[in-house]
């Protein structure tokens, strides 16, 4: 491996490619704090810019762009409580509240800070343990997946809000969305009420925009005595950027939970190496995780640093993990090393178990890219923060209109469909009259992303094989469903220890 290394700085360290690295982190940040506008759509548009570039070159363009867009949608989920991607909703739960309590760059140097670390520690495990975790990852059947999304999904329970029958309802509803649309296995159209609109099934991006965006600028709207007193709290933030530009004292704030960073980063480097996982799985559970081992979970949710730190130490390093079974084993495990494998056929370049013995300087350089853009991510949010923060200073009547439009164009060129809008303001309604009641919005998101997940999952393993007690049998799912017992266990422990202390 440090052979590997020696090369990939050969490769890597020069003035070109470097730049062009800073470029694809800058980029990378823009599209991620864009509601929409995935890391996935991100790196496809940068693909064809990359073939007339050398193997390594295009490469590390692409691994900026993915670092930067990982980290991106920290900003539009700390400042205006919208995730940019769905691999950030988490960090909604604490870094906006943060936000609203008059700590915005607080926030955001947090979770910057949490980026960056958590990118060197999945670096690290990808270098030293690359074979070791491709090779548990490559164990993984539909039996297993599907134990993995009930762990994930027992943090409907934790963030239910002040109900849990309202969290639990709202985290039904999320998984009934999800059913709509064509049948992910036999492709016959379901609940849809023959209407045309639902025929192509409810993509959870129009969900999360729309749940989270749509119904945050109508609430915005109104012009309550409690929006006037929040703006009034917004234009004093212009204080908090002299406290921005001294990132030593986060750094020391973060450093602080050393076991949530590093707890959250190798649990986002373990679920990003799982084909198919990703960093939305992975945000939510390294957070469901640091609130159930926290002294003091009930912090959770109010603007808690260890919350944004889990959240994005999960989301970010899952970048590492992602590339541990492409580079090992050339299995992308996401969409977006699936371009990034896709980039290397071009040229001419095969990925597979051999690729380390074939192509060492590649694959050095796949390693060193890494490196360089998490040094460019962390540069390129701070040097913008001071801009960043003063979003949360633009009066709502400028800000409402702006977002709108984004959210609308990042609805419609997922799919380029006119429907996919009709479907995004009515879910903007919903979410709308959630907050309104009172329902938690998060569990929504949740069942819409880990629902389709589940359920195929499910009638996979029963399809290879209709015998239930395999789920038992095999020991990575049943470690997984112990694990899901054990959770479901913890959080009804949690809740009756806090009602008691809150009793007394």
């Amino acid at each position: 491996m440090f052979d590997l290394l020696y090369l990939g700085f050969g490769e890597i360290f020069r003035f070109d490619i470097l730049l062009i690295i800073f470029v694809g982190v800058i980029f990378g940040v823009i599209a991620g704090l864009i509601p929409g506008f995935t890391v996935a759509m991100a790196i496809v548009l940068t693909l064809p810019l990359t073939f007339g570039m050398d193997p390594v070159t295009g490469i590390a363009a692409m691994i900026g762009v993915f670092v930067g867009g990982m980290s991106g949608g920290l900003i539009s989920a700390a400042l205006l409580g919208i995730p940019g991607t769905p691999s950030s909703v988490a960090t909604t739960f604490d870094a906006y509240p943060m936000a609203k309590n008059g700590k915005p760059g607080k926030a955001l140097s947090i979770g910057i800070w949490a980026s960056f670390l958590s990118s060197i520690i999945s670096l690290f495990i990808l270098v030293t343990i690359a074979p070791q975790i491709s090779q548990l990852a490559l164990k993984f059947g539909p039996w297993e997946m599907f134990a993995l999304i009930c762990l994930a999904l027992t943090i409907i329970a934790s963030v239910t809000g002040e109900s849990i029958l309202k969290g639990l309802i709202a985290g039904l509803f999320g998984l009934l969305i999800s059913t709509i649309g064509a049948d992910p296995i036999m492709g016959f159209a379901r609940f849809t009420f023959d209407l045309n609109v639902l025929r192509a099934g409810i993509p959870f991006l129009v969900v999360l925009i729309g749940m989270f965006a749509i119904s945050r600028l109508m609430t915005s709207l109104e012009r309550t005595e409690r929006q006037k007193s929040f703006e009034e709290k917004q234009k004093e933030n212009a204080t908090e950027v002299s406290f921005v530009l001294k990132p030593i004292q986060t750094l020391k704030t973060v450093l602080r939970k050393p076991g949530t960073l590093v707890g959250s980063s190798v649990i986002g480097s373990i679920i990003g190496a799982i084909p198919g996982a990703g960093g939305s799985i992975a945000n939510i559970i390294a957070y469901d995780q640091a609130k159930k081992w926290s002294k003091d979970p009930k912090k959770f949710g109010t603007g808690c640093e260890e919350g944004v730190v889990a959240s994005e130490a999960g989301n970010n390093s899952t970048v590492g993990g992602d590339l541990i079974p492409t580079v090992a084993l050339g299995i992308p495990g996401s969409a977006v090393t699936a371009v990034l494998l896709s980039a290397l056929m071009v040229h001419g370049i095969t990925p597979g178990p051999l690729l380390i013995v074939d192509e060492p300087g590649i694959v050095g350089g796949i390693f060193v890219a890494f490196f360089i853009a998490s040094f460019g991510m962390l540069i390129t949010q701070f040097i913008g923060m001071r801009y960043f923060v003063k979003v949360t200073q633009v009066p709502t009547h400028l800000l409402v209109p702006i977002i709108l439009v984004l959210c609308v164009i990042g609805a419609f060129v997922l799919n380029n469909r006119v429907t996919d809008l009709y479907i995004l303001f009515a879910m903007g309604v919903i979410g709308y009259l959630f907050t309104k009641f009172k329902f938690a919005l998060a569990p929504v998101i949740i069942g819409v992303i880990l629902g389709p997940i589940v359920e195929v999952n499910l009638r996979r393993a029963l399809m290879t094989n209709p015998d239930w007690t395999l789920f038992l049998t095999r020991p990575i799912s049943v470690t997984f469903l112990v694990l899901t017992v054990i959770s479901i266990l913890f959080t009804v422990w949690q809740t009756r220890r806090s009602n008691q202390r809150l009793k007394a």
